[in-house]
């Protein structure tokens, strides 16, 4: 009787510490990993395009909002050349600028103070909205994306890459 007594609390007890086990780590049998999830670790928006990968791409308005700076970077992770087509409604009228990024290289526009930049002229966005850019190359479907409109009185990580006033 009392081996049954004691196989009883050992069951009791395997069976208690089973229960405990699933209830507190049942959650990630059923739930999505955090890893999985795609998201962008930066103030900027990120797609992939073909081949090429666009990463933290930020629009940099200047103080009178005559002018938006697009800080982008374009990594190109095929074994060709290829030639990314930017399009943006600049002073009202849509505009496509063409950007060349060799084979398995990377293109940054806007990201340093000796970067080119891809200038947006009286952008129809103020900061804290969302510019429309659409992004495409080759025979490759494009891609739009609503990019972050930052302003300098809040992001003075970015000094110096804001673009000069347009109205003097």
């Amino acid at each position: 009787m009392i081996a049954r007594t004691v196989a009883a609390r050992a069951a009791a007890s395997v069976v208690l510490a089973g229960a405990l086990v699933v209830g507190t780590t049942g959650c990630a049998f059923v739930s999505t990993q955090a890893t999985l999830i795609q998201y962008d670790p930066s103030d900027g928006v990120g797609v992939d395009v073909g081949n090429v990968h666009v990463r933290n791409v930020i629009a940099l308005i200047n103080e009178d909002a005559s002018a938006v700076s697009l800080m982008i970077t374009l990594v190109n992770s095929s074994q060709r050349s290829v030639n990314m087509n930017i399009q943006y409604e600049s002073d009202g009228v849509k505009t496509t600028v063409t950007k060349p990024i060799n084979a398995g290289a990377v293109a940054r526009y806007g990201t340093t103070v000796d970067d080119t930049q891809i200038i947006v002229v009286n952008p129809s966005v103020k900061a804290g909205g969302l510019l429309p850019v659409y992004l495409q190359y080759g025979d490759n479907e494009g891609k739009q994306i609503l990019v972050p409109v930052l302003n300098a009185d809040h992001n003075p990580e970015y000094d110096g890459l804001f673009p000069a006033s347009l109205n003097g």
